[in-house]
């Protein structure tokens, strides 16, 4: 998975995370697709951090236009 060609939601995102994260907590993987699912569980943070981080970006963004229209007023 390569988190510049596959693009999913944030929402999307977690709910694989923590399906990830259920199936490593099991026993019922064996040490290879441990691996390949923690693998894909850490693309999948990273795909969620930069959403929060581009979510937090918008609304920094919002707050400053807001802040500049009452500066007008």
């Amino acid at each position: 998975m390569n988190k510049n060609k596959i693009k999913i939601s944030f929402e999307e995102a977690l709910k694989d995370l923590e399906e990830i994260v259920e199936d490593l907590n099991s026993d019922d993987l064996d040490l290879e697709k441990a691996i390949t699912a923690y693998e894909k569980g850490m693309e999948l943070k990273k795909i969620c951090e930069t959403r929060l981080k581009e979510a937090k970006l918008r609304i920094e963004t919002i707050k400053d236009e807001k802040i500049e229209i009452n500066k007008d007023d």
